[in-house]
């Protein structure tokens, strides 16, 4: 094999893409040049991207965002730094990371800026470190930064075994909160094991019959689950929902505060990593698919039951 043909098969990567909005089969793994990082980015090899809910929601159309077509999924991902862009100082190469990009993740390479990803945790995988952007971050801007969660307050999670209430749950504990989760039957044991004083089987229990004068609800339902939310909060509690726009003028009649939790700051990927370090937050994968079954992984994702996060390896 000519140098050429060696030079021109380096420049090349595998990656997700789909053409137009649809169900799992639109999902095709093409072979595409590698991104350049512009100034202030990196290139990162990834390891793994983690399959968010938001994921398959856009490929079927259903956010109101603009979609470049083909598109790359995904915007969580775990990798190592292959190359830097003019400016860069705080990075260099071999660095292993994990955070967000905006360019797509379902791919051997992504560029992100250089203060949107943070040093992965020695003890995690990648895999692992996958499931914090999305996940982690969501929970942390929810709660901590924007939710401002303080010691003894009732907090309330539905959906707390999923791939952002496990680490809701936890974070919530680590404030020091009483912690009340709802989760299927199947995972009942696996929310208290995280930390909860209280787990509610949503399939056998009414958690409006059980709890009140809640503080902070995070919802990541929406639907049914977040119609019977209203009636448990205190006068002056928060709602923060990432699975829908809860009503403004419901929450007004209700005198409560909505929080949209924010993109995740350099900052918050450091305060998740230290706690990660110190032993106090535990991961858990619900499964991990390789990048050729990623309609599977979708199909799995869009199901809404699992316990942890859905990651795609993108080594083989």
């Amino acid at each position: 094999m000519s140098d050429h043909m060696d030079k021109r098969d380096a420049d090349l990567m595998r990656a997700v893409r789909y053409h137009a909005f649809g169900e799992a089969e639109v999902l095709q793994v093409e072979t595409i040049p590698i991104p350049q990082p512009q100034e202030g980015e990196v290139l990162v090899r990834i390891h793994a991207a983690g399959v968010l809910p938001v994921d398959w929601k856009i490929r079927r159309g259903l956010f109101p965002m603009p979609i470049q077509f083909p598109h790359i999924p995904g915007t969580a991902f775990a990798g190592v730094v292959e190359a830097v862009g003019a400016g860069v100082s705080i990075w260099k190469l071999g660095d292993p990371v994990f955070g967000r990009s905006t360019k797509g993740t379902y791919a051997e390479y992504t560029t992100a800026p250089e203060d949107a990803i943070a040093y992965k945790p020695a003890s995690l995988s990648y895999e692992e470190a996958a499931t914090l952007s999305g996940g982690a971050t969501t929970a942390w801007r929810a709660l901590v930064s924007e939710g401002q969660v303080k010691p003894n307050e009732r907090v309330l999670i539905h959906g707390a075994a999923g791939g952002v209430g496990m680490f809701a749950v936890q974070f919530a504990k680590w404030i020091g909160a009483e912690v009340i989760g709802t989760a299927g039957p199947k995972n009942v044991s696996y929310v208290a094991s995280l930390g909860a004083d209280k787990v509610i089987d949503y399939s056998s229990e009414r958690f409006e019959e059980i709890v009140q004068d809640v503080d902070f609800v995070l919802d990541t339902v929406s639907g049914d689950t977040l119609a019977r939310t209203w009636s448990v909060l205190k006068q002056g509690g928060r709602l923060a929902s990432i699975a829908g726009q809860p009503p403004l003028e419901k929450a007004k009649q209700h005198g409560i505060a909505l929080i949209r939790p924010g993109i995740a700051t350099k900052e918050d990927l450091k305060a998740i990593a230290e706690l990660i370090e110190e032993g106090k937050l535990t991961i858990h994968i619900d499964q991990c698919f390789a990048m050729a079954d990623v309609r599977q992984a979708h199909e799995k994702s869009q199901t809404g039951h699992g316990r942890g996060r859905i990651v795609l390896r993108m080594t083989n």
